[in-house]
């Protein structure tokens, strides 16, 4: 259905974002610093759940209306990518603030609320948003039909990518909240690295993966 070289494009940019510090990461973190590890895989399960929920609105509404529009796949995508860029401008000019979620030292909650504010960050998070609504349709061989499937699938690969790149954050981060604490410059370079990295995924989402 989809080829391997789509399948390894798609998740090579998937990789590249899931990596980058975001809302979700910095909750995970903040769970981590202030609970430990079982509250990072809990929130980083509940992420995962909230993000395949886009995944799913996505492969059934938004994608195929994509899907039939070339004008709406173009300002879909270039919306996409002008706010990819936006947040990765936020994060270098706000990259000192990357040490709050590292001092958090909130209140211990229970499994289940745990779960859910990890869902509602993931459902809610702009940057995965974006991703799937703009950048996802972009990977779906239409030639091959079965358009939702494929994206389901897509979406697959994105969030087992997640578990694994957000688990090593909250896994680190509750192992290494001195480590951490002690250089704010750390964390500074971290998010300005972030940042950077956005603007670079929001460039290459405007100028590659044009609709045939």
């Amino acid at each position: 259905m989809l080829s391997t070289d789509r399948l390894l494009a798609f998740a090579a940019m998937s990789f590249l974002l899931i990596v980058i510090p975001g809302p979700s990461v910095l909750f995970v973190i903040g769970r981590a610093l202030a609970q430990g590890r079982r509250a990072a895989l809990t929130t980083v399960a509940g992420n995962t759940m909230g993000a395949y929920l886009l995944v799913i609105a996505v492969a059934l509404g938004i994608g195929s209306i994509v899907e039939r529009s070339a004008l709406v796949f173009t300002m879909l995508k270039l919306l996409g990518a002008g706010y990819l860029v936006y947040l990765g401008i936020k994060a270098v000019r706000q990259r000192g603030a990357l040490q709050d979620s590292f001092t958090s030292d909130g209140p211990t909650y229970g499994g289940m609320r745990t779960l859910w504010e990890g869902f509602a960050v993931g459902v809610a998070n702009p940057k995965t948003i974006v991703f799937f609504a703009a950048v996802l349709p972009q990977f779906v061989d239409r030639s091959q039909g079965h358009v939702a499937l494929q994206m389901l699938l897509l979406g697959l690969v994105f969030n087992v990518i997640a578990v694994a790149c957000d688990s090593v954050w909250g896994l680190v981060a509750a192992t290494a909240r001195t480590w951490f604490a002690r250089s704010p410059k750390r964390l500074a370079l971290v998010g300005g690295l972030g940042g950077v990295s956005m603007i670079a995924l929001g460039v290459a989402v405007a100028t590659t993966g044009q609709r045939d």
